[in-house]
């Protein structure tokens, strides 16, 4: 792929959609592309996460490192590690290549550094997780009232 044509792939990831292309640009010329084949393991549940990885082709299967949780499969165009971007942090699945895939790594310590450079989507990424801050805070509370059993649903 070209420089251009990572830039428009990365545009369609929502999370990175807000840094604007000027940033994107940095991500698209620091990331890492790799190749997997079926069965091949990305990354293993428990180990330390020092970045993020995105689905460019193929499929994961992404097995939560505890009990009783379901499997999911990640496909093109999801962003797997978000998180380990902005934090240390370690990985909560087990990601395997359901198929030959190809993924594009962001290491933690190059997007801290375009963040650093490109403070206008600093900025624009920190409303983002204020706005899914205040998200997930309701949606606790709707599930806390509705345990609670007072029937009352917050919106």
């Amino acid at each position: 792929m070209t420089i251009e044509e990572d830039i428009a792939f990365l545009q369609r990831i929502p999370t990175l959609r807000e840094l604007g292309e000027a940033a994107l640009r940095i991500l698209a010329i620091g990331v890492e592309s790799r190749f997997l084949a079926t069965g091949e393991v990305l990354f293993t549940s428990g180990e330390p996460a020092d970045g993020a990885y995105i689905v460019l082709e193929g499929s994961f299967n992404l097995k939560p490192g505890w009990p009783r949780a379901r499997d999911v499969v990640a496909g093109p165009g999801t962003l797997l590690g978000e998180s380990a971007l902005l934090v240390e942090t370690t990985r909560p699945a087990t990601a395997t290549a359901r198929e030959s895939s190809r993924v594009m790594r962001i290491s933690r310590s190059m997007f801290l550094r375009m963040l650093d450079g490109y403070p206008d989507a600093a900025q624009r990424l920190r409303q983002l997780i204020a706005a899914r801050s205040d998200q997930w805070a309701r949606e606790m509370q709707n599930v806390h009232s509705l345990l609670a059993g007072d029937g009352k649903k917050e919106e």
